[in-house]
């Protein structure tokens, strides 16, 4: 009678600690596929950008700095996310992929700033398309990367909360990192004068 309840006990604990193993495992997919979302949008962003500095060229002739540093932080950011595509759960390629794409924001940011001084490119109607479509692409990647962040978060939890830490511990699964993209014109203080 004692080895039915030890062997029971036993059993009740496999079935738990297979419960827990089971719900990390869907939770890190979950990661992946929020990632996946991400990689859509982010892809849509970079092919748009040849497009947009090609219209730009014809126009900003003299600003061919800040049409090249577009294009180097475009194609950084591309390798950014090829890598965190290949893993979503690297914590390493996640804040590589946010650095890359902070860096390609700003480049934009330039690029936007500088086109203002040109009223013919201002007018163009492909340029206006592209910055719409852009707009519209940076908007999906905002609910994309809050949506992934989110499962991140769940994951995390789920991993660090115990007893859940100890399989995750023993399984070897790793914490996952959030994408932080940041905008540099954001995060800074405005101006204001009464004068």
């Amino acid at each position: 009678m004692e080895g039915l309840i030890f062997l029971g006990v036993l059993i009740a604990i496999a079935v738990f600690l297979i419960g827990i193993y089971n719900k990390l495992v869907n939770l890190r997919n979950a990661v992946k596929n929020g990632f996946a979302q991400i990689d859509v949008q982010l892809t849509r962003r970079h092919d748009l950008i040849p497009n947009l500095v090609e219209v730009a060229k014809g126009y900003m002739k003299h600003e061919r700095e800040t049409l090249e540093a577009v294009i180097t932080a475009r194609n950084t950011a591309v390798a950014g996310l090829k890598n965190a595509s290949a893993n979503p759960s690297d914590a390493g390629s996640i804040k590589e992929l946010a650095g890359a794409e902070t860096m390609l924001t700003g480049a934009l940011s330039k690029l936007f700033a500088l086109a203002e001084a040109y009223p013919d490119l201002k007018a163009n109607q492909n340029m206006l398309a592209l910055q719409e479509e852009l707009s519209s692409t940076e908007n999906k990647i905002a609910f994309s990367r809050q949506a992934f962040n989110d499962t991140v978060m769940s994951f995390n939890n789920a991993r660090e909360n115990f007893p859940n830490n100890l399989v995750a511990n023993f399984f070897n699964f790793k914490p996952a990192e959030l994408l932080e993209i940041e905008a540099p014109e954001k995060r800074a203080v405005p101006d204001v004068s009464f004068t």
